[in-house]
C-alpha cells in the first residue's frame, strides 16, 4: 500500500535546506508525493526526514525515488541489502574535513544519503555548504578563469572505502571547478579538501587558487548546520552541496548507513 500524505517541507535556511514532515518512507510512495519530493530535492539541495527509522531495504527505496541507487566497487556492503554501506566511525574514522563523495568516478554520485543508528549525545553535527550560492558571490571575470580549470584527484576507489588506509594512490582524475548541475543547469564550485592541484594554471597559481576556493566556499555564509537522533535519514545533492561531519565527540559512537546514487536525477513531472 502506498502512502499519499502531502509533504510538509520546512526551510531550514534563508539559502537551501528542509525538513520534510508528514511522509512515511517506510512505506512506498504515490508518484504526486515523489514528484513533490523531486521538486524539493531539486530546490533545497539537503532534505531532513526525522524518525524514520528505515530498514536497509527501505532506505534503498527512498533513495530510488530520487535516482537509482549505486552498487560501490569497493564499499564493505550490509548484509541485508548490498546497496547498503555501513559505517561506524570507531571502526572506520571520521569525515571531519569539507569534501564531497565519488571523485574518483566520473561522474561522481549524485546523491549521497545516511539513516543514523547511533548517535553521541552531544555534538556530532553535519554541516553542509552551498556550492552554489558560493559560485553565484564570484565576480564575473574570476568565474571566467575558473572555467577553463580543473582539479584533480586521487581516482583509486579503494582509498574511498570505509577505513582505507589511503597507501596506493591511483590514476589521477580531473574534474571541472566549476560544475553545471545535470538537472537545474545551475552553475556552482565543484571543490573538495582532497584535491592534489588545479590545471589550466601554473602550479603557483594553482596553490593560491585553491586555497581561496577552499576558504570561500567553506565560508558561513553558505553553511547550514543538522544535528541528529538515531532513526534520522538524511540525503544531499552531492553535485550541488560538499559537507563536513563535526568531530566535537571524543569517542562518542557515531553509527549509520550509507545509500548512494548516481546520474540520472529523476526529475519531477511537469507541474499540471
Amino acid at each position: 500500500m502506498t502512502t499519499a500524505a502531502r509533504p510538509d517541507i520546512r526551510r531550514a535556511g534563508p539559502r537551501f535546506g528542509a525538513e520534510i514532515a508528514g511522509v512515511d518512507l517506510t512505506r512506498p510512495v504515490d508518484d504526486l508525493t515523489a514528484d513533490e519530493l523531486r521538486r524539493a530535492f531539486a530546490e533545497h539541495k539537503v532534505l531532513v526526514f526525522r524518525g524514520q527509522h528505515l530498514t536497509p531495504d527501505q532506505q534503498v527505496a527512498a533513495v530510488r525515488i530520487f535516482a537509482e541507487p549505486f552498487d560501490h566497487p569497493t564499499a564493505l556492503r550490509h548484509p541485508e541489502n548490498p546497496l547498503v554501506y555501513p559505517y561506524n566511525v570507531r571502526q572506520t574514522g571520521k569525515a571531519s574535513t569539507w569534501h564531497i563523495g565519488g571523485l574518483w568516478r566520473t561522474p561522481v554520485f549524485a546523491i549521497e544519503s545516511l539513516v543514523y543508528e547511533e548517535v553521541p549525545e552531544l555534538g556530532g553535527h553535519t554541516l553542509w555548504a552551498d556550492l552554489q550560492a558560493a559560485y553565484d558571490d564570484l565576480s564575473e571575470p574570476f568565474k571566467r578563469l575558473l572555467a577553463s580549470v580543473n582539479a584533480v584527484y586521487d581516482g583509486n576507489a579503494e582509498n574511498y572505502a570505509q577505513g582505507s588506509r589511503k597507501t596506493a594512490k591511483g590514476d589521477p582524475v580531473e574534474h571541472p571547478v566549476v560544475l553545471e548541475h545535470p538537472l537545474t543547469g545551475r552553475k556552482g564550485l565543484f571543490i573538495s579538501s582532497s584535491a592534489q592541484g588545479l590545471t589550466g594554471v601554473t602550479p603557483q597559481e594553482g596553490r593560491i587558487l585553491l586555497d581561496h576556493l577552499l576558504r570561500h566556499a567553506s565560508s558561513p555564509d553558505y553553511t547550514i548546520r543538522f544535528g541528529w537522533q538515531p532513526g534520522d535519514f538524511v540525503l544531499w545533492d552531492n553535485q550541488a552541496t560538499w559537507h563536513y561531519a563535526v568531530d566535537d565527540y571524543g569517542d562518542g559512537a557515531r553509527v549509520y548507513r550509507k545509500v548512494l546514487a548516481v546520474e540520472p536525477l529523476r526529475p519531477a513531472a511537469p507541474a499540471a
